[in-house]
């Protein structure tokens, strides 16, 4: 059985709850959310439904809205079973549960236990007791902060007493680190995954998980890639790859990881059998020391940006030397320009070497002096002030980082943008303020989408052998940003 797409759906008054329920477009099943509702009424939850139907009235004290008395949300329940709901859901931790469940003798019935905060150390224990309830269906739902933590909720798929069929299970890791435990449920073998907009932590939107992740072309032997980083949910890698899978027809996904530290994303990634992996902040060098092999250029760079995994082994490669050149060339002749990069992390290292490959005098401008010499020397060139002297440049590349503002501040106010090309490496937003200030002093302007889109596609082309059709990734990634 494939795994069907349940939509959440919320509203804070009956009437708004129905036009979300009727809205659900891809949903084979719709999870409509009493607990937000100021008087919520299960018949009228159901009332002109066109799809099949969740309810769930989840209280304050499982990580829900309903604050009333339990004796009330029990006849919300039993109203919604009464009136044909499909399914309902009810904690395990209600007094009621045993009561609803037997009383349908399983049938429909959700027991569900969510769990937020500290991970819970019984969790093996939890799942055997949820799945003797003996209920149709069994959730498991456990916020995570970790890849690890999330790999120990995914692996109680094959742990304890095995369902009669892959029909009774629902297990989800929450959170941004969980986000793969939502795509991989055919791997799971759960019987839905839940979609909606925000309604729980790491929920992706509909439209996302079966356009961009191709929710329902996933067969459960999928190859896994993905990008790992942190933080993670913002990159566009995703909507780049997955559209270049779909166009191969390939049985693959691409997945975002979000991993709190290099050990984490290597126990993940090798339980998972992944495929191949993007890297970006904060583990382009850290994980330079994970694979079997680096090709050369990535060891002078002295940072990875790629991992090709053949026969069992990981070939560590960087792209970003070739994402960065491509835009620049035919724009201007490198050959003898100066050029200064701001910054002084993985990307600027990649950016140093292709500069000095092209034929670029280059100047890091950094607040850290000790940290620019470092990329410097890989270009051999030299230290500049920060912010970078008037009259000191012809081609100036922004590699300081993004963080929340990236796009919003410019890292050199005040500055003079007096020379030919100003090139940010940031990509979302599109036009950054330092881009729209060198736009304004009568620079030419490169956006950072350019480098992420060229990078990709040759990463694309090391994975699958063939690379893939000019413009599918542009589109993607500026869909997606737009979005």
């Amino acid at each position: 059985m494939h795994s069907q797409v349940c939509v959440s759906v919320t509203g804070g008054t009956m009437a708004e709850l129905r036009r979300n329920r009727d809205g659900a477009e891809g949903a084979d099943l719709v999870e409509v959310r009493l607990d937000g509702v100021d008087r919520p009424d299960a018949a009228g939850a159901l009332e002109g439904r066109r799809r099949p139907v969740l309810v769930t009235c989840r209280p304050v004290w499982e990580g829900g809205r309903f604050d009333g008395d339990e004796e009330s949300r029990r006849r919300i329940l039993e109203e919604a079973v009464a009136c044909g709901a499909e399914f309902v859901d009810v904690e395990a931790r209600a007094a009621f549960a045993a009561d609803l469940i037997r009383g349908r003798r399983g049938r429909g019935v959700v027991v569900s236990s969510h769990t937020f905060g500290s991970f819970p150390p019984d969790l093996e224990a939890r799942w055997r007791a949820l799945q003797s309830w003996g209920a149709e269906v069994a959730k498991l739902a456990v916020e995570v902060k970790s890849l690890s933590e999330a790999l120990e909720v995914m692996s109680l798929a094959n742990s304890g007493p095995a369902p009669e069929s892959a029909a009774g299970r629902v297990l989800i890791a929450m959170g941004e680190a969980g986000v793969a435990s939502r795509i991989l449920a055919g791997k799971l073998g759960n019987r839905w995954t839940y979609a909606g907009h925000k309604v729980a932590p790491g929920q992706l939107s509909p439209r996302r998980l079966l356009e961009e992740f191709r929710f329902r072309d996933l067969k459960p032997d999928a190859g896994v890639y993905g990008v790992v980083g942190n933080p993670v949910s913002h990159s566009r890698s995703p909507a780049m790859h997955n559209a270049g899978f779909a166009h191969l027809g390939l049985n693959a996904v691409y997945l975002p990881l979000q991993a709190c530290d290099a050990d984490d994303f290597l126990r993940f990634a090798r339980t998972v059998n992944l495929a191949g992996a993007s890297i970006t902040a904060p583990f382009k060098v850290a994980l330079m020391h994970a694979v079997d092999e680096l090709e050369p250029l990535a060891r002078r760079v002295g940072a990875i940006n790629t991992i090709v995994v053949r026969d069992g082994r990981w070939h560590g490669a960087n792209t970003d030397v070739h994402g960065f050149s491509a835009p620049l060339t035919g724009r201007i002749a490198v050959r003898g320009i100066r050029a200064t990069i701001l910054g002084a992390g993985g990307a600027a290292r990649a950016v140093a070497v292709a500069l000095a490959d092209m034929g670029a005098s280059v100047t890091v401008s950094a607040r850290r002096a000790d940290a620019g010499r470092e990329i410097a020397d890989l270009a051999g060139g030299g230290v500049g002030e920060f912010p970078p002297r008037p009259g000191s440049w012809d081609v100036l590349v922004n590699a300081i980082p993004a963080g929340e503002d990236a796009g919003e501040r410019n890292p050199i106010e005040g500055a003079a943008l007096d020379g030919e090309i100003v090139f940010d490496l940031v990509y979302a937003p599109a036009r950054t303020r330092l881009l729209l200030d060198a736009r304004a002093a009568g620079c030419l302007t490169i956006g950072g989408l350019e480098m992420l889109v060229a990078q990709a596609e040759r990463q694309f082309e090391l994975w699958t052998g063939q690379a893939p059709p000019a413009g599918l990734f542009q589109a993607a990634a500026a869909r997606g940003i737009d979005e």
